[in-house]
């Protein structure tokens, strides 16, 4: 089991979905968490949950584009709890968009969260992981981050990028005794899903349902995953049991991606 008593976790885009599934499990292992998301509201919602169970949780509005404002959430996490132990990089958008009818705009919006949004947060808390020679770093990569899919190009695009970054950074940090890895969720029905459904049912002419079955039906195990499911694969990693675990990518697809 997971032991993470007395770290400090950030979470970014933990108000919701994967992000609050990992912000719960984390601190089910014993973490104290900071839970970051471009809506103030959902952060302190799933904090308040969090402490309600028992644990120690601060939700902080953050936009991962920006640099300031992933200093900020940083400051005021050590402020609170005096350090970032890890730092997950959840936070991501997604659309369904053929390549010829997208637009600069579009591209732009998911790589800047997606991509840019891990470059902002994590050379916001590096320098004190460095100082301290120790850190955890895990980024939800997700499996298209090694296997493109058609419609969705630029997400595919900046999932890559995180698996580039992760790699990059774990031999870059492996010195100091910061591990970098990143999860690769599979199929996981948070809201991020359900715009994307009711895209895919009509471009098939299909019910949201019939579109859901079609995207769970290439899954092995015959099921999709679950927020916990990747919650508890992040909090492995954030552990001691990882010590020895950097640049890798743990995927929890229920057998769809094999590599």
């Amino acid at each position: 089991m997971a032991d993470l008593t007395g770290k400090v976790i950030l979470v970014t885009g933990g108000g919701s979905g994967i992000g609050a599934g990992i912000a719960k499990v984390v601190a089910e292992h014993g973490a104290q968490v900071v839970i970051t998301d471009i809506r103030l509201e959902a952060a302190e919602t799933i904090a308040t949950e969090i402490t309600s169970a028992g644990g120690l949780a601060l939700g902080l509005q953050h936009d991962v584009t920006s640099g300031d404002s992933s200093r900020g959430v940083v400051a005021d996490a050590t402020k609170r709890f005096g350090r970032v132990d890890g730092l997950v990089n959840n936070a991501g958008i997604s659309n369904r968009v053929p390549f010829n009818e997208m637009d600069e705009d579009e591209w732009n919006r998911v790589i800047n969260v997606n991509l840019n949004g891990v470059f902002h947060t994590t050379r916001a808390v590096v320098d004190q992981m460095i100082e301290r020679r120790s850190g955890r770093i895990v980024s939800n990569a997700s499996f298209v981050g090694l296997r493109g899919i058609p419609l969705f190009s630029h997400y595919c695009a900046s999932k890559f990028g995180v698996m580039g970054l992760t790699q990059s950074l774990a031999v870059e940090l492996a010195p100091y005794d910061i591990t970098v890895n990143a999860v690769l969720p599979g199929v996981v029905r948070t809201p991020l899903w359900e715009p994307m459904l009711d895209k895919a049912a009509a471009a098939d002419g299909i019910t949201r349902e019939e579109a859901w079955a079609g995207a769970i039906a290439p899954i092995p195990l015959g099921r999709p995953q679950e927020p916990d499911d990747i919650g508890e694969a992040v909090a492995f990693l954030l552990s001691d049991k990882a010590r020895n675990i950097t640049g890798a990518s743990m995927n929890v697809t229920g057998g769809q991606l094999l590599h």
